[in-house]
């Protein structure tokens, strides 16, 4: 194998490693904390500076960030375009996140509040805009079904605020990129033939 395919794949690992790693500190931690609600509590929540919980939550937070940092740099170079921005700036956001935790103070609330967004944001974008190479390279249905993904997942987040049951919204619609993301990643590390999607 060759050394660049062959970096290419180790670095893919990121996004099955990354999201595996955020979705097991979201559900051990919340099933550790007393009188925690996934339903109505937002994830956050579980890394506040007053949170028992805090260090599993970061350590999350900061394993996707770093992982998905990683993978953004194979799908450059597997997809191109620009969908690997949107997944770098997602990890590093999410880094940011959890640096910034919940309860310190009303201004890192703030700054807590905007890494979020802009990592939550720019994840649901990272899908759509691989659809736009997809579809580019003839794979209409993988671009299609990027699209959506994209667009169900944004739907969950913003509906988030919205509704009493705001932390099954945002695990719903975070859930539903990460899957994207590990899919994608799986394409790359498998290395299939030069004109796969993923390749």
């Amino acid at each position: 194998m060759l050394p660049r395919m062959r970096q290419r794949r180790t670095l893919a690992l990121g996004g099955l490693v990354g999201p595996s790693a955020f979705v097991a500190a979201w559900a051990t931690a919340g099933a550790l904390a007393d009188g925690y609600s996934p339903v109505e509590e937002v994830i956050s929540q579980l890394a506040a500076v007053d949170a028992p919980t805090r260090w599993l939550m970061t350590a999350g937070f900061g394993c996707f960030g770093a992982a998905v940092l990683a993978y953004s740099v194979a799908l450059r170079d597997a997809l191109g375009g620009s969908a690997w921005v949107a997944a770098a700036v997602s990890g590093a956001a999410t880094v940011g996140a959890g640096v910034f935790a919940l309860g310190a103070s009303s201004a890192t609330d703030v700054v807590h509040g905007g890494f979020a967004t802009v990592a939550y944001a720019s994840l649901a974008l990272t899908p759509v805009l691989a659809a736009r190479r997809l579809s580019a390279r003839g794979y209409e249905a993988a671009a299609t079904a990027s699209r959506i993904v994209g667009v169900l997942s944004a739907g969950c987040l913003v509906a988030a605020a919205f509704v009493p049951i705001e932390g099954l919204m945002q695990r719903a619609g975070l859930t539903l990129a990460h899957a994207w993301i590990a899919a994608s990643a799986s394409a790359i590390v498998r290395g299939q033939r030069r004109s796969a999607p993923f390749d």
